[in-house]
Order: structure tokens, then C-alpha cells, then sequence
């Protein structure tokens, strides 16, 4: 069961790029505290380091129907592989000093059951409120009444955004397409010795 959440459909509509997060480069990450699945909460605009932040829809549950229509809005199928790819490319991640957030709208007893179940071994953010759509301006769509962020991932460096992808398409890309920029633009170790996933 749920298995449909672990392959992307053929097809699938390519999301464009509408200059909806042209202003993010170069901004610095707000001070804002976002519930973690892991009990505590996190502001990013204390994060120091190397910082990659994927913010997505909704990760689908395999025991909840996916709203009707999903598959035909652009860019918001693949949350689950997208997840996972970050999964798979952790250690490389951490390897460069680079600490992961996954983030969305959803509340964080869902995302503790995405986390468990896709065994990842980062944190999950819940911005349920949509604050970081107002601070930073993000991009959202809105699917059976309820409005969700649209798929973009930061890089951030000691609070301050280097990189943004955006559109991301394929989902399950990101995580490989972050490691190649990283690999020709960072600077591992310039934050310090300890990776920041590893720092209190």
C-alpha cells in the first residue's frame, strides 16, 4: 500500500519558472522558529553554517488519498522522493558540511510519521502558519482549500541564501542536482570542522 508514492507518474506537467523566487538570492533566512520533529523548535536565522533547506507541498501518507487532481499541478507531485533523495545523499551532504531541513505546511505529527517511515535522518519543519511565505515571499498554490508552498530548495551559508533552486523537476533530482553545485561553489569546512547537522 502506498506504493504509488514511490514512483512518479509518466507525464508528469513540468512546473515553470515565474520569477516567483528571483528575489531570494542573496537574502538572509528570517528570524523565525519552526516546530522540528524532533520536539524542538528552529529558527533559521540562527543557523550558522551550510544549511540546504528543500521546502515542498505535502508529503503524501499511503494511508490518505492524494488530492484530486494532484498529479496534474505542476510540481507539486514527488514530495516522498524528493525526501528520500536526500535520505540517500546524506552523507554526502555531510561529508561538504552540510546540514538538512526538509519544510512545508504540514503539521509536524505528520511529518514525524514521514520521517519514521522514510527512515530520514534529518529534521522536518512545520510551517503550518505560512510564515515563511510572508517574510520571505514564497511562492504557494492552493489545492482542495488549502494553501500549500510551492517546491524550492535554499542553500544557505551563515543565515544568508547562495542558491536557489527553482523550479525543481524532477523531484528526485534535487538532492543530486544540490550536490553538484555544492561540489563547485562551497567552501567545505569554511563554517567549521563539525558538519551543522551534528551541532546542538
Amino acid at each position: 500500500m502506498g506504493t504509488h508514492l514511490f514512483e512518479l507518474p509518466p507525464n508528469l506537467p513540468r512546473p515553470v519558472d515565474d520569477g516567483a523566487a528571483a528575489h531570494l538570492l542573496g537574502s538572509s533566512l528570517p528570524d523565525v522558529a519552526f516546530p522540528s520533529t524532533d520536539g524542538t523548535s528552529v529558527n533559521l536565522g540562527n543557523l550558522r553554517g551550510l544549511w540546504v533547506i528543500y521546502i515542498y507541498p505535502m508529503t503524501g501518507r499511503p494511508d490518505v488519498p492524494l488530492p484530486d487532481g494532484w498529479d496534474g499541478i505542476p510540481g507539486a507531485r514527488g514530495c516522498t522522493l524528493q525526501s528520500c533523495s536526500f535520505r540517500d545523499h546524506y552523507e554526502e551532504l555531510n561529508a561538504l558540511r552540510a546540514g538538512v531541513f526538509g519544510l512545508s505546511a504540514q503539521a509536524s505529527d505528520d511529518q514525524r510519521e514521514a520521517r519514521d517511515r522514510l527512515h530520514l535522518p534529518f529534521q522536518l519543519l512545520s510551517d503550518s502558519s505560512l510564515e515563511l511565505k510572508r517574510t520571505l515571499r514564497l511562492p504557494t498554490f492552493t489545492v482542495e482549500g488549502i494553501e500549500l508552498l510551492k517546491r524550492l530548495t535554499l542553500i544557505a551559508e551563515d543565515g544568508k541564501i547562495g542558491k536557489v533552486f527553482y523550479p525543481v523537476f524532477p523531484p528526485d533530482r534535487n538532492a543530486d542536482d544540490v550536490l553538484v553545485w555544492l561540489r563547485s561553489n562551497a567552501q567545505p569546512g569554511a563554517a567549521g570542522d563539525t558538519p551543522p547537522a551534528a551541532r546542538p
